[in-house]
């Protein structure tokens, strides 16, 4: 499908989420109708054949597929996909059905009074039904430690969220590190926003596929935390450093 011009793009980072992507596309197709959008699909180099997926769906809807030569990481992917935008407005959100589509209109409406709009699960009308044990603890845990980044990152309810929109120039004016898989976390605390709104949602149970949280990207997250936090001048380094290795050992543990 040719794609003249746009004014909202969605970004998805995809690995291994073949029987997912349809799903979303019809479903982002329904929500969005009346608006100009298009879909920027960055594949990690699914080895389930994911990109060839989205190709396909490209014949019919607003689809756009850059693969990547490996799994180098979600944030990263993110990062990617808004340089790749064409629309002033980015949406960002997985490919696992967990973040609804149906939500989307409200997080483009919602920045015409802000300059990012945050899917929350943590605020009136929000539920963390799919989200449970220890994936429920570990990102209450990771929400808690936010302010190392930046103190105003603690207003946000739910910064933790996979699931926001933003103004693409506020991103393309900021430097990035984009480790592991919290972007939003590092958006919150160096870009120049004035104001963010929180949507509630239900963040949804997994159908297809398995989540990619484990030991590793527990070490990223806080890689990032001490990383942003000399970037953002909060803590100083030797500070940073004894404080992240007492959380690094105490998260080895939980997760062993």
């Amino acid at each position: 499908m040719r794609i003249v011009s746009v004014d909202v793009s969605i970004v998805v980072p995809t690995y291994c989420e073949r029987e997912n992507l349809p799903i979303l596309v019809e479903r982002l197709a329904k929500a969005l109708k009346g608006i100009k959008y298009e879909i920027v699909v960055v594949d990690d180099n699914s080895p389930d054949g994911t990109a060839e997926v989205a190709r396909r769906l490209s014949s019919k809807y607003p689809v756009r597929v850059f693969v990547r030569p490996g799994k180098l990481g979600l944030a990263s992917a993110v990062l990617t996909g808004i340089r790749l935008a064409r629309g002033k407005y980015v949406v960002v959100m997985d490919a696992d059905l967990q973040h609804p589509p149906e939500v989307v209109p409200q997080l483009i409406s919602a920045l015409k009074r802000a300059d990012i709009a945050v899917a929350s699960r943590f605020v009136r009308g929000g539920s963390a039904k799919g989200l449970r044990g220890l994936r429920y603890l570990v990102s209450r845990v990771a929400w808690l430690l936010s302010p190392l980044a930046h103190p105003r990152v603690f207003v946000v309810r739910d910064s933790m969220s996979g699931f926001f929109a933003i103004r693409r120039e506020l991103v393309l004016g900021t430097r990035l590190r984009a480790i592991g898989y919290k972007i939003l976390l590092e958006i919150l605390a160096k870009c120049p926003w004035r104001r963010v709104l929180e949507v509630p949602y239900v963040f949804g149970e997994r159908v297809y596929g398995r989540s990619k949280l484990g030991r590793g990207e527990v070490i990223n997250y806080l890689v990032l935390l001490l990383l942003v936090s000399l970037d953002t001048g909060v803590l100083p380094l030797l500070l940073s450093t004894i404080i992240l290795i007492g959380i690094a050992v105490a998260a080895l543990v939980m997760l062993a």
